[in-house]
């Protein structure tokens, strides 16, 4: 018998029906179009995809707002149960938490003032760069600017939220924002910033469970890979990008 498209999405359907709980998702809703607060609600491209997997998987959801340095520990420590938040697979980070297979790939970009005279230039001429605490900008930073000697270590600020930095941005009190590209580019159609440069990284997002939560997981992935077969995943990316 031909194993067809159709039949494999109904299997992972059915073998959702076996598994129903409430998951705590730990997230840092400062991140737009990935996760933000709106009205009081959790929105965003992580959210919704958060939303369908649980639909897929069978399970409850119950959202948690945190800085992003937190949510690995909060993980660890059993706060919550799975952590969306545009996170990046890293070697670094699979040594103390499994992440699902990826859903997104993005890069980095530098932002400024909008009126700023800047460009990417502003990464080696000893300005003050602002990241968030434990993201890909901090961890590539940290590595390329600060390591090399070529930004010293009191030149970057590092910051719980994007909105912070963001703050201190506009205000003139740092030069210029290191971030992920779609978020850069979302903050440059609603805030008076423009991006002036990109760091190709190719980091790939996923979401995270805690090592050896192998049913949790799995159903995470199945779940993954039918929004992917069916064309839902392709629309979440046509609503936020």
């Amino acid at each position: 018998m031909k194993f067809t498209r159709a039949m494999f999405l109904i299997l992972i359907l059915l073998s959702a029906m076996t598994f129903s709980r409430t998951i705590t998702v730990g997230t840092s809703a400062d991140f737009p179009p990935f996760e933000y607060i709106e009205n009081g609600q959790f929105v965003g491209f992580d959210m919704d995809l958060m939303r369908e997997i649980a639909k897929i998987a069978g399970f409850d959801l119950k959202f948690v707002d945190m800085s992003f340095d937190s949510l690995i520990p909060a993980l660890r420590a059993g706060q919550v149960d799975v952590v969306a938040a545009a996170m990046t697979i890293t070697d670094e980070r699979k040594q103390v938490v499994d992440f699902s297979i990826p859903y997104w790939t993005a890069d980095q970009s530098v932002i400024v003032k909008s009126e700023s005279p800047l460009t990417i230039t502003v990464l080696f001429s000893k300005g003050k760069i602002g990241v968030q605490t434990g993201t890909t900008g901090d961890l590539w930073c940290t590595d390329n600017l600060v390591s090399t000697g070529m930004l010293p270590e009191k030149n970057l600020k590092r910051y719980d939220t994007f909105v912070l930095a963001l703050s201190d941005l506009l205000n003139g009190n740092i030069d210029a924002i290191v971030l992920d590209s779609p978020v850069a580019n979302r903050f440059a159609t609603t805030k008076p910033v423009r991006v002036v440069g990109i760091i190709t990284t190719g980091e790939q997002y996923g979401v995270a469970v805690r090592k050896g939560e192998k049913e949790l997981l799995e159903k995470i992935n199945n779940a993954i890979k039918v929004l992917n077969e069916s064309g839902k995943m392709s629309e979440l990316i046509d609503k936020y990008f």
